[in-house]
């Protein structure tokens, strides 16, 4: 895979994610998350909910079923969940993005 994001961003922390074939670059604030995020394999997101979230896809596709109703977005798509919102999906290989969570605790440092 090509690196998708620069250096500043790629000196940003790693984020402990439990997916395999993920990596994230962690921006941290006192209110909330920004992953720069890239998956090196698919991922299958079981479903769940927590705070809201927006991303932005920057490479490849990812299928999400928020609140019942399935969405497929690519590149220069966003999408967004909102807080408490069920949602699952699947991110295939490839896929690249930066996502904003509304919250300061989602994910910590490797």
């Amino acid at each position: 895979m090509n690196q998708v994001f620069p250096e500043p961003i790629r000196n940003l922390p790693e984020a402990d994610i439990p997916l395999d074939g993920i990596t994230a670059y962690l921006s941290q604030s006192d209110t909330h998350q920004m992953l720069f995020m890239e998956f090196e394999k698919d991922a299958d997101l079981p479903e769940h909910a927590h705070a809201a979230q927006m991303g932005i896809v920057l490479e490849g596709k990812i299928e999400l079923v928020i609140d019942g109703e399935k969405q497929c977005f690519t590149k220069g798509d966003r999408y967004y969940i909102p807080g408490g919102v069920k949602h699952s999906g699947k991110i295939y290989e490839g896929y690249a993005d930066i996502t904003f969570f509304n919250e300061p605790n989602r994910y910590s440092k490797k």
